[in-house]
């Protein structure tokens, strides 16, 4: 059984939970999420796998997930990125994003996001059980697809590109030590 982190909205630890139930719930966890640039600044997306249990067959940042308990969320995301994309390349963490998102299904998405970026020409090897295709897009044509297909993307990555698209393809980024948190709650 998957645990998440409980965390308050300064993201200190408040406790442990079943991933499951803090979806219905909609408690609020810790989470990664990464963003793979390649050297035409295209951003790599994936196609979430028809099996998972929220948002399947959406489309999404590279790769987003949760940090074990125990797990620091700079570890998490390396190893989520490894067996999620089978992409391994240098990462670093770029902000906070705080959001709360339904998902469908009576699902919530409550999550303090720790925001990673990195830059890799690799070809993705994708684990069929998390991905179900891939590709790299352009700032300009992403932008258009959400604007004139917003439901084939994934709720959360919406909310990224919207608040914060312009600092994650500009690599208009803080030095690091001084991430900023971005608060986006959705009802």
């Amino acid at each position: 059984m998957e645990k998440v982190i409980l965390v308050d909205d300064r993201d200190r630890q408040t406790g442990v939970m079943e991933k499951m139930a803090a979806h219905v719930q909609g408690k609020l966890h810790r989470a990664i999420s990464v963003f793979i640039f390649n050297a035409n600044n295209e951003l790599l997306l994936q196609q979430r796998a028809g099996s998972k249990y929220h948002s399947p067959l959406l489309w999404t940042n590279t790769c987003c997930s949760h940090p074990r308990p125990g797990e620091d969320t700079h570890a998490a995301a390396v190893r989520r990125l490894q067996e999620e994309m089978g992409i391994t390349t240098v990462i670093h963490p770029v902000f906070h994003f705080l959001y709360r998102a339904n998902v469908g299904g009576g699902l919530t998405e409550y999550e303090y996001d720790h925001i990673y970026t990195g830059s890799s020409n690799q070809q993705p090897v994708p684990s069929a059980d998390e991905v179900q295709d891939w590709k790299y897009i352009s700032k300009d044509v992403l932008l258009q697809s959400i604007n004139d297909q917003p439901g084939l993307y994934t709720e959360w990555f919406k909310i990224f590109v919207r608040e914060c698209g312009d600092q994650l393809f500009n690599n208009n980024h803080p030095p690091s030590g001084t991430l900023p948190l971005y608060k986006s709650i959705l009802h």
